[in-house]
């Protein structure tokens, strides 16, 4: 089964959703930016690579809608370190 991020925009946050648990990604949205403010995943979920799944699925849809990308959270502001192919989306 593919995994799907998913925009709650309600709740303002992307959501991956892996065998019953949830990742988060919570985010503040401007006219024409994101910034990320927080990424949480489940403990049993640690260590498997999930935040950075959930963060590339985000990162995706951010691109999709042409916003730019601002971090306040530590692990998104570090995957975009290590992934150059989103430098086009740095505020």
């Amino acid at each position: 089964m593919a995994e799907t991020v998913r925009d709650n925009a309600e709740e303002q946050r992307f959501e991956l959703e892996i065998q019953g648990q949830t990742a988060f990604a919570y985010y503040e949205l401007a006219p024409g930016i994101i910034t990320f403010a927080h990424t949480d995943v489940p403990l049993v979920m640690a260590g498997q690579g999930v935040a950075s799944r959930l963060i590339k699925g985000a990162l995706e849809q951010v691109r999709q809608r042409g916003l730019k990308v601002a971090t306040q959270c530590p692990f998104a502001a570090g995957y975009l370190s290590k992934h150059p192919e989103f430098n086009d989306l740095l505020a």
